[in-house]
């Protein structure tokens, strides 16, 4: 079994962490899940990485879901010669054009001089740098420097409360969604989501690609997101809190009930849920984080998160694997807490599933794991539901999650606590099947003659959300005849 931890880690690959061997130490660290950030690098670098981590896949005998993170309408700085510093008073000026010319700063973003108000505040840089716009005259934005800075290129531009009039998917985006759905890609990022359509955009164009596997994360970033959150929740496979633009979109004392809110609610749906952006800042350019950073981890796995994410600090920092290395330590220690929630459903999810099989299954199972010396649950399952169902119950145990189908196991393998195997095990718990299961428990998970485990899933098939049945099983109790 390769490097389990029951919480989950998303790292970035970016300029530090782009070699084969990098990745490989990234994922001997304790990664779970890599990230392709199509805002930087073009189709061929990303489908290199992908490559790379295929081969990594092969070689140490597991399963790596990627995740392809689309752009979206995210405006930007064009190019310049070089960083300018600049202060508090100054006057400056943004037309949208590719690179400087005179004292007219580039935009990549035509419409920005069309979305912005005299005002209107501009925050540059995750809001390093504010501006206030003063006018508008022939396509050009004359801002107020409120905050002295270093303007850097290819900053991102912030227009906190803008509805703006860019469309969820850009030309750019089209491009690597076309990429993502004829490569081995598990799951798609979809940035700046406003409401539920802009998912139901992306999946009809993915399925117009001929691809109806590859799960949809929705990127929570703007006001729209947050007020629409139940129906973007609906209709979304994962929901991602990315702080960095929401912080700057809803400001920053509100990001932390908004990020708790979301999670209780994407728990409740059984969809998984990333918590991203500057966990481990600080590890950028230094071997050690913040204790406020050190916290912040602790509090996003205490909320009920499947997973937590690296961004520069993997893709550009000095230090990329021992941030890895540095978040799995924390993830591994708070599951030992007293606070954490151990196998307990979510209340709205128990209220909403009451008359449901899979949920009163689900609930007895996570009670035996609380009254029984149960090393593991074994979810047989063929779509999944199984093993996610029982992930909202933050089991105190691993789920091996037994499923036929590749991508399947990939997808669920992002789900806290679930660690999935690709085998085609029979839908049945006679004295074969069981037989072949206990060679397999001791021989590739490690676990003993005499640990008692649960079984569940469907009999006599595997039926999505047919979970019908738990097993008290000892391991070795069997013998052959």
């Amino acid at each position: 079994m390769d490097n389990y931890t029951m919480t989950k880690i998303v790292a970035t690959l970016g300029p530090a962490s782009s070699t084969k061997e990098k990745i490989k130490e990234l994922f001997k660290a304790g990664v779970t899940m890599f990230r392709l950030n199509s805002s930087h690098g073009d189709v061929e670098m990303h489908k290199q990485n992908l490559a790379y981590i295929r081969e990594i896949e092969e070689e140490e005998k597991t399963l790596i879901p990627v995740l392809l993170d689309l752009q979206g309408p995210k405006i930007r700085i064009g190019t310049l010669p070089q960083s300018i510093e600049i202060h508090k008073g100054e006057i400056l000026k943004f037309r949208h054009q590719p690179e400087i010319t005179g004292d007219i700063l580039p935009v990549d973003y035509k419409g920005m001089a069309d979305d912005v108000t005299p005002g209107e505040k501009i925050m540059i840089d995750d809001g390093k740098i504010q501006l206030e716009v003063k006018k508008v005259e022939d396509r050009v934005i004359f801002a107020e420097v409120l905050t002295d800075g270093l303007l850097k290129q290819r900053k991102g531009i912030n227009i906190p409360g803008s509805q703006g009039s860019l469309d969820v998917l850009t030309e750019r985006d089209l491009k690597f969604v076309e990429f993502a759905a004829h490569a081995d890609i598990d799951y798609l990022g979809l940035s700046f989501v406003r409401e539920a359509s802009d998912i139901v955009k992306l999946r009809d164009l993915l399925h117009k690609h001929g691809n109806y596997t590859a799960r949809i994360i929705s990127k929570i970033e703007k006001p729209q997101a947050v007020n629409n959150i139940d129906a973007i929740i609906e209709v979304s496979d994962g929901i991602m809190v990315a702080r960095g633009d929401l912080g700057i979109e809803i400001s920053n004392e509100k990001v932390p009930i908004v990020q708790k809110t979301i999670i209780r609610k994407a728990n409740a749906k059984r969809k998984v849920v990333i918590v991203a952006t500057q966990m481990l800042d600080s590890m950028i350019e230094n071997p050690i984080p913040t204790r406020a950073e050190t916290s912040d981890v602790a509090n996003a796995i205490l909320d009920g998160t499947d997973a937590i994410m690296l961004s520069g600090e993997t893709a550009a920092g000095a230090y990329p694997v021992e941030a890895v290395a540095m978040m799995k330590k924390i993830a591994d220690y708070v599951l030992d807490s007293t606070f954490m929630r151990k196998n307990k459903f979510p209340r709205k999810m128990v209220e909403e599933e009451k008359d449901s099989q899979a949920m009163a299954i689900g609930m007895s199972i996570a009670d035996m794991a609380r009254k029984m010396p149960v090393k593991a649950v074994i979810a047989l399952t063929g779509s999944g539901f199984t093993a996610s169902m029982l992930a909202e119950g933050k089991l105190s145990v691993p789920i091996f999650a037994c499923c036929p189908d590749k991508k399947v196991c990939r997808n669920i393998k992002l789900f806290r606590g679930v660690y999935p195997i690709p085998l085609n095990f029979e839908a049945s718990i006679d004295k074969k099947s069981l037989l072949e299961l206990d060679e397999f428990l001791i021989g590739k998970l490690g676990l003993s003659k005499d640990d008692f485990v649960l079984i569940t899933g469907s009999v006599p098939e595997l039926l999505v959300g047919g979970t019908n049945f738990i097993k008290i099983h000892k391991i070795g109790l069997l013998k052959k005849d």
